[in-house]
């Protein structure tokens, strides 16, 4: 349908320019040498414009038809047995053993993690305040109240210390700043352990 209607629309159109322009126009090439300024005394057939002709009054992109009542609110709301776009209850909520506020199974309790963040804030802050904004080609140790560079788990030679004015938290201990890499061994060869 819209093929044949377009199809007539420009046999219409090519009808009109061989009934205007009987020559078919001056070719493009000569367009800048024939053209003249436009004056009062000039013809209509020369001010002939197909935009002026036909304006807005083709609409190609429209719905043919209304969509229903059933497919505006699929699409609104999802299909229940597919994808349900509304709110659903969460049934994978546990209680933190630690703090007693509920998260999400899968993820860190958002609790205790602020307690985490706001303790690597205060040392990234100390830090900053100490060394400055130079770029960092040594490890840093980081010190709490009470404790000495000797008593850290790393030879402190060569190392930039930062102490804090605070007494460690109770879970941030020592072994955490150890380094959990281990070395690679040299034997290919697997040993079994815990055999009974």
């Amino acid at each position: 349908m819209s093929r044949n209607l377009f199809i007539s629309i420009a046999n219409f159109v090519n009808h009109l320019e061989r009934l205007f322009l009987p020559h078919g126009g001056p070719p493009p090439a000569l367009a800048y040498l024939v053209h003249q300024p436009s004056s009062s005394t000039t013809s209509t057939s020369q001010s002939f414009s197909l935009k002026d002709l036909i304006g807005d009054g083709m609409l190609w992109a429209v719905p043919k038809h209304r969509r229903s009542v059933e497919k505006r609110l699929n699409r609104k709301f999802g299909y229940p047995e597919y994808v349900w776009k509304p709110l659903k209850e969460k049934r994978n909520l546990r209680s933190c053993q630690h703090c007693g506020h509920d998260y999400e199974l899968g993820l860190l309790c958002p609790h205790c993690y602020d307690k985490v963040r706001q303790e690597t804030q205060l040392m990234q802050d100390k830090i900053q305040a100490q060394l400055g904004l130079e770029p960092v080609e040594q490890e840093v140790i980081i010190l709490y109240e009470g404790e000495t560079a000797d008593q850290a788990t790393d030879a402190a030679t060569g190392k930039r210390i930062v102490e804090m004015k605070k007494p460690r938290p109770m879970w941030f201990t020592k072994n955490l700043l150890q380094k959990s890499t281990q070395q690679s061994s040299d034997t290919k060869e697997a040993k079994p352990s815990n055999l009974a």
